[in-house]
């Protein structure tokens, strides 16, 4: 199949499946609006996922260990899985308690994306666009010294908020995307 056939093609089931698309940009907007009205349950509920996550894998790497005792690393393997384990415990079950190392976590992620951004536009400095990568650069830094900087209270709604503003872009997305196609 060309080049020319598979982009020709690609409208086509855009245009049979834009229901889907729609429907599922609308369930995205709806949770993320949610999340953003509610910032605190999705902040913990999402907490909890990853520590269900977390606790999952631990006992796949536990099992791991297990099977391979004669391995000369399986000793290794297993503390690996204790800490999946007991980092799962601690996300799963203790509801509040690690929002705020979460938040730390997302704070210094955007800290360090920032700065690589910030770095990545004095590269391309005097080119179109540079400064919307100094901009986006230095707002994503902004983002990551909020966080920190209002730390704890900003444990109770960050990530909820953060993950609302994503569903909701997502599903907007989605939305536009399905109208612009049935519109052609």
């Amino acid at each position: 199949m060309s080049e020319e056939q598979h982009h020709a093609e690609r409208p086509e089931a855009l245009f049979k499946l834009r229901r889907e698309f729609r429907n599922a940009g609308y369930v995205l907007i709806a949770l993320g609006a949610l999340a953003i009205l509610f910032p605190l349950f999705f902040s913990i509920a999402a907490k909890v996922l990853l520590g269900w996550l977390f606790l999952l894998t631990g006992a796949a790497l536990l099992y791991h260990a297990f099977q391979a005792k004669h391995w000369e690393s399986a000793l290794w393997s297993g503390a690996i899985a204790v800490m999946h384990l007991a980092l799962g415990v601690y996300l799963a079950f203790f509801a509040l308690t690690g929002l705020i190392g979460l938040t730390i976590l997302l704070g210094g992620a955007l800290l360090i994306q920032g700065m690589l951004e910030t770095y990545i536009a004095r590269q391309h400095r005097g080119r179109a666009g540079a400064r919307w990568l100094v901009a986006n650069g230095v707002i994503t830094l902004l983002l990551g010294v909020l966080l920190i900087v209002g730390l704890p209270g900003t444990a109770l709604w960050a990530i909820g908020v953060m993950l609302g503003v994503n569903f909701l872009t997502t599903g907007l997305a989605l939305v536009i995307l399905a109208n612009h196609v049935s519109d052609q």
